[in-house]
């Protein structure tokens, strides 16, 4: 019984947690995002990878100290001619002696240093693994924006959506409400059937269009999941409304200079660019000589048994090897040249980009203004649009006005509301195009 009872509490609050539902406001979205997004883990990554190349070019011009034990066992020793008249004058022309040279063991053990002095192309390419730390820090930065971007934008479109749904809902409870009252003035004999059936209609095509909200409910959410690289089974609820972002996260002035060093992505193409002047350089010091120095000891044993006290022989030398270039069919003229055309073609697109970093955030500019305006002119045509059914209502309801003219008004303001929303949604969508243009 007891074993029972702990299996019933164990699978009741494991229950609990998989049905708890995580709660997150904007920034805290963004943060999760940061966490788990794996584009940004890759390029956090290469960060790693960087410090590593590093690592791998600097062992490059590090002492170098190897030792190598080298043992050999001839079953049958090598067999040289030599001319007999080399040890016996009377011997004819081309006669030959056979003779066997050397011991059947040989043992060398050697311990062999090298180390590099001076390389041009070395000290170039191990400035440019520390420049490439830097790009790939930059990258980091770059894939943070773009993740931090998605995610506004995600979490926007959800809130709209969720505004949008609440609409519906007040929508349907006035309208039901007017219903419940149409139907009593029919009973006492101040209204007709087609009245209660005009306002019918009406609640059943906008409990359709909530219908077709709640379908798609899911599908915002796990875009915004999906965005977020959060669990597509595990539920998920927004804590921020839209007036908290306007005051908060999207407070920006329409004027606010644009300052190009915020804007991550000419960042990596001006340490691109600084990159390649590396590139050229390191093939301008391939002209210059190279120099290393070397050491060796050897110690070597000899005899047909290697147990009974054979010879040795030690050996030792030191030495300096100096490589000059002289000529290498202008393979690195051509390298040269080459690295300045990409060098070129880079510094074209970076006028680009500026051109259109400037343009994107005139462009940001003149829509959020227009956005502005048409938010507020739609807030007030809503305003307007909920008058006028009002009005309308309180003649309907004292018999001065016809269900007609209430479902007329009524659908002028579901449409002025659904302007509104759309006008909202453009409104923080321009917003948060221009903090994007302006790389806050």
């Amino acid at each position: 019984m007891k074993k029972l009872l702990f299996i019933l509490v164990v699978g009741f609050s494991w229950s609990s947690v998989s049905a708890q539902t995580n709660t997150f406001s904007l920034q805290q979205a963004i943060d999760y995002a940061m966490k788990n997004d794996n584009s940004l883990r890759n390029a956090q990554l290469n960060i790693k990878d960087a410090a590593g190349q590093i690592k791998e070019i600097r062992a490059i011009g590090m002492p170098k100290l190897s030792a190598k034990v080298d043992y050999q066992y001839f079953i049958e020793l090598p067999t040289s001619l030599i001319p007999a008249n080399a040890f016996d004058p009377t011997a004819p022309e081309g006669q030959f002696i056979e003779a066997q040279f050397g011991t059947s063991n040989s043992l060398t053990a050697s311990l062999d240093f090298s180390m590099l002095l001076f390389d041009g192309t070395y000290l170039v390419g191990l400035e440019a693994a520390k420049l490439y730390k830097d790009f790939a820090g930059l990258q980091v930065k770059q894939a943070e924006k773009e993740v931090k971007d998605k995610v506004v934008d995600a979490y926007v479109s959800t809130l709209i959506f969720e505004v949008t749904k609440k609409t519906f809902d007040d929508n349907i409870k006035n309208l039901t409400g007017l219903i419940k009252e149409t139907k009593e003035l029919y009973k006492e004999g101040f209204a007709e059937q087609l009245d209660v059936d005009r306002l019918e209609y009406s609640l059943q095509s906008i409990k359709t269009e909530l219908a077709n909200l709640n379908r798609q409910e899911e599908q915002v959410k796990n875009l915004l999941k999906f965005t977020m690289s959060y669990p597509l089974d595990q539920d998920i609820q927004l804590v921020d409304n839209i007036d908290m972002l306007l005051v908060n996260e999207f407070a920006l002035a329409n004027d606010e200079a644009l300052d190009l060093n915020n804007r991550p992505e000419l960042n990596v193409l001006n340490k691109s660019l600084d990159l390649q002047a590396l590139d050229i350089k390191q093939y301008q010091r391939g002209y210059l000589p190279n120099l290393a120095a070397f050491a060796s000891y050897q110690y070597s044993v000899q005899g047909n048994n290697l147990f009974d006290n054979p010879p040795s022989f030690p050996m030792s030398l030191v030495g300096l090897q100096l490589n000059v270039p002289i000529f290498d069919g202008f393979e690195k003229r051509a390298k040269i040249e080459r690295a300045r055309v990409s060098q070129e073609k880079s510094l074209n697109q970076k006028k680009d980009l500026v051109r259109a970093i400037n343009l994107e955030v005139e462009t940001a500019r003149i829509s959020y203004t227009n956005a502005f305006e048409r938010v507020g002119n739609s807030k007030k045509s809503v305003e307007l649009a909920q008058k006028i059914y009002d009005t309308t209502k309180t003649k309907y309801k004292e018999g001065v006005g016809s269900s007609f003219e209430l479902i007329q008004a009524e659908s002028e303001l579901y449409q002025s509301q659904n302007s509104y929303q759309q006008a909202l949604y453009d409104y923080l969508k321009s917003k948060a195009d221009l903090k994007k243009a302006l790389g806050k």
